[in-house]
């Protein structure tokens, strides 16, 4: 990467545009860089998952790993050109996906978001990456965004409510399930 930044501020935004890297400036509110910065977001969600020193090494993997992803998703949202996820990538979370639910029982009532911190974390990184998938689904009816890129973001969402699953119900613990309300 070299000293691509030199200076963090460059004054240049002060009139409500951004540069995207293949060139141009667009607005800060418009649609490419929401979902981007969306996606930015997940990636500091999930961060917040890794900060929690519980979550065992094989998801601290998978995790990183989606992280990683993220930045390639990013540069595809922000350099249209560019090829960031593939077939691959997404099998990857389809693998991983499949690993981790294996050990849970299934599912016969909504879960409420919770759990431990590690868990709760990763339940906001999963609302968080459905809105990422829904601004670049947004996008991609505006312009043209790869279907990989699509099919990825709603693969980790999935991920993500599985790890906060495992999470939760690791030594011991358990899923809050949503009581619905007696309907008689």
């Amino acid at each position: 990467m070299g000293n691509r930044l030199s200076r963090i501020y460059t004054r240049t935004g002060d009139d409500g545009t951004t540069g995207l890297p293949g060139g141009g400036r667009v607005a800060k509110h418009d649609l490419r860089i929401e979902a981007f910065g969306t996606v930015d977001e997940t990636s500091s969600a999930i961060a917040l998952v890794l900060a929690e020193p519980s979550v065992p090494e094989g998801i601290r993997a998978v995790l990183l790993e989606v992280q990683n992803d993220l930045f390639e998703v990013g540069a595809e949202l922000s350099m249209p050109e560019y090829d960031g996820v593939d077939a691959a990538s997404v099998r990857r979370l389809e693998e991983a996906l499949d690993a981790l639910n294996a050990s849970l029982p299934p599912l016969k009532e909504f879960v409420l978001p919770g759990g431990d911190r590690a868990a709760a974390a990763c339940h906001l990184a999963r609302t968080v990456c459905r809105r990422a998938e829904r601004r670049a689904f947004e996008l991609a009816g505006r312009d043209e965004v790869g279907p990989e890129l699509l099919r990825y973001l709603n693969r980790l969402s999935d991920l993500l409510f599985v790890v906060a699953r495992v999470l939760a119900r690791r030594d011991g613990g358990s899923e809050l399930l949503w009581r619905k309300k007696d309907a008689t």
